[in-house]
């Protein structure tokens, strides 16, 4: 399964996060301690804002693994940002290798992450295109259960109204990525399966731990439908000043306004501060860089 994370804090370079901590995203990538396949080669991505030149995220992806991209380390050991989103994917049998279906994927201000499987999706995808907004359905250009996913959640938005004029943005993201899943779901559930087939995903579960910001606020969530295991592996880290040295890092209290939140598919480090994100649970980071983990009622 892929691995990815989110920062949201003080601005530091993306290296900080993806290249230099013993366990960066890119260690993640070829030797993941929390899955059972600790390869996830097939392409990575990285998104990231920066506000003073527009709202809308950078982003570089690629179909190489991250470990050996040299592109992917000259550009994070000198690009800095206050908000930074990273993924490197194991690609979903059955499912092409390309850059389009590299993660994060972007639209308008908003960036978006996915570790996991929709269950039965070959299934559902035609109802699930047919039932999008038109700018929904133009919005999806590869072929990736997690960027139609995607298309559901902005079409959520729309529906919702712009967040930034809302009294609590976070929990309109929130209220959002809620629906997304609970309409995905609802497609899930009522697939009709011609022939049972052992291929990943169409066991009726659905495994969807999700990273989704504006550059402002973020949400992630761990979740999966299966009753008898946990969800894939989800971790925060909270409220103090990140810092990377010599491979070592760790959170320290930090200088008045100058606090992060980092959510991880792992602990970047040996630092105490990481707490699992309990099963079927939302983590809101709002703009003050305050956090609030909530159940996903469906």
């Amino acid at each position: 399964m892929c691995r990815f994370l989110l920062y949201q804090g003080a601005p530091i370079t993306i290296a900080a996060l993806v290249t230099e901590p013993a366990n960066s995203i890119i260690h993640q990538s070829f030797k993941s301690s929390e899955t059972e396949e600790p390869l996830n080669g097939d392409g990575f991505g990285v998104a990231w804002y920066a506000p003073a030149l527009s709202p809308r995220p950078a982003a570089f992806r690629s179909v190489s693994p991250a470990w050996s991209n040299q592109n992917l380390l000259e550009l994070s050991r000198v690009t800095q940002s206050a908000c930074v989103l990273a993924h490197v994917r194991a690609a979903t049998p059955g499912l092409p290798v390309t850059e389009l279906n590299c993660h994060p994927f972007t639209n308008g201000p908003y960036a978006f992450m996915h570790n996991g499987d929709v269950a039965r999706f070959r299934f559902i995808q035609r109802s699930l295109l047919a039932s999008l907004s038109d700018s929904g359905f133009q919005g999806v250009h590869g072929s990736t259960d997690s960027e139609h996913l995607f298309a559901l959640f902005l079409d959520a938005i729309q529906e919702l109204g712009n967040p930034d004029a809302a009294a609590d943005p976070g929990a309109v993201v929130a209220e959002a990525l809620t629906l997304a899943i609970r309409r995905v779901l609802a497609l899930s559930v009522a697939a009709v399966i011609p022939d049972a087939s052992p291929v990943p995903g169409e066991d009726g579960e659905s495994d969807l731990n999700i990273a989704v910001s504006n550059g402002h606020c973020s949400v992630a969530c761990r979740f999966t439908t299966a009753p008898d295991r946990d969800p894939m592996s989800l971790y925060v880290n909270t409220g103090k000043r990140y810092i990377c040295e010599g491979g070592v890092c760790r959170m320290v209290e930090p200088e008045f306004g100058k606090g992060a939140v980092i959510v991880s598919s792992e602990p970047l480090s040996e630092d105490p501060g990481w707490h699992r994100v309990p099963r079927n649970h939302l983590v809101i980071i709002r703009e003050d860089l305050s956090t609030q983990l909530r159940p996903i009622e469906l």
